[in-house]
C-alpha cells in the first residue's frame, strides 16, 4: 500500500505539471501570434486549479493505472479563437505544435536534472534513492508521451490542427469538420482501448517512438552525469 501512496505521489504531480505546462504553451503561442482569448480568460497561469478537467485529469489517468495501461491524460482546453491569429492558418498549427513541443522541452529538462542528479549523488539500490530515480524516469516518460499522443492526427488532438494547416485549403474544410465531433471520437478511442486491450492500439502506433525517444533522453542524461 505505501508503494502505491509513493507512486501516486510520483506520477500524479508529474502528469500535472505536463498538462498545465502543455496547456500553457498553446496560450503563450496563440497570445504571441496574435489571440489575447487564453490571456483575458485568465488561462495563462500556472495554477493546476484553472487547467484541471475532472475526467481527463483526474479520472481517466487513475483508471488507466489501476489498470496498468499507458497513463495519459488531457486538461481544459486552453480558449484560441482562430480568427483572432494573425495569420489564421499557420498560427494554429505554431499553437498546436506549441503544447508537444513543451513536453519535449520538459522530459529534456528532467533528463538533464537527473543526469546532474546521478553524477553528484551516490544513489544506491532501494528506498529513497530508487524512488527519486523513478520519478526522474515517469516524469521523462509522462512527457514523452503526452507528447506524441497529441500528434496524433486525430481530433482533437493537436496533431489534427497541424494536418489541417498542411492539406489543401479544400480538404482542409473538410478535415475541419471533423473537430465537432472529435470528443466523440476521443471517447471512442479510450472505450476501444479498455474493451479490447489487447488490440495494441496504442502500444503498436505510439510506445515504439515514445521508448526510442525515451532511450534518447536516457543517454542525454547519461551524458550529463559523465556516463
Amino acid at each position: 500500500m505505501s508503494e502505491t501512496l509513493v507512486l501516486a505521489a510520483i506520477l500524479i504531480p508529474s502528469l500535472i505539471i505536463a498538462i498545465v505546462f502543455h496547456e500553457v504553451a498553446h496560450g503563450w503561442t496563440a497570445l504571441a501570434l496574435g489571440d489575447p482569448t487564453a490571456k483575458e480568460r485568465k488561462r495563462l497561469s500556472f495554477n493546476p486549479i484553472r487547467h484541471v478537467d475532472p475526467v481527463g485529469t483526474l479520472l481517466v489517468p487513475g483508471a488507466l493505472a489501476l489498470m496498468g495501461g499507458p497513463i495519459f491524460g488531457w486538461a481544459k482546453p486552453v480558449p484560441v479563437l482562430k480568427n483572432r491569429l494573425n495569420n489564421p492558418r499557420f498560427g494554429m498549427m505554431a499553437v498546436a505544435a506549441a503544447g508537444p513541443g513543451m513536453n519535449l522541452l520538459l522530459a529534456a529538462a528532467g533528463a538533464i536534472l537527473f543526469g546532474l542528479v546521478i553524477g553528484t549523488m551516490s544513489l544506491s539500490a532501494g528506498g529513497a534513492s530508487e524512488w527519486l530515480v523513478t520519478g526522474f524516469q515517469y516524469f521523462i516518460v509522462i512527457n514523452i508521451f503526452l507528447a506524441l499522443f497529441n500528434l496524433l492526427p486525430i481530433p482533437p488532438f493537436d496533431g489534427s490542427h497541424i494536418l489541417e494547416g498542411l492539406l489543401p485549403r479544400s480538404l482542409a474544410r473538410h478535415f475541419a469538420k471533423l473537430q465537432q465531433v472529435g470528443m466523440l471520437l476521443l471517447i471512442g478511442l479510450i472505450a476501444i482501448t479498455w474493451v479490447f486491450p489487447d488490440s495494441g492500439i496504442i502500444e503498436n502506433v505510439v510506445l515504439p517512438p515514445v521508448e526510442w525517444l525515451q532511450q534518447k533522453y536516457m543517454a542525454l542524461a547519461l551524458a550529463v552525469a559523465g556516463n
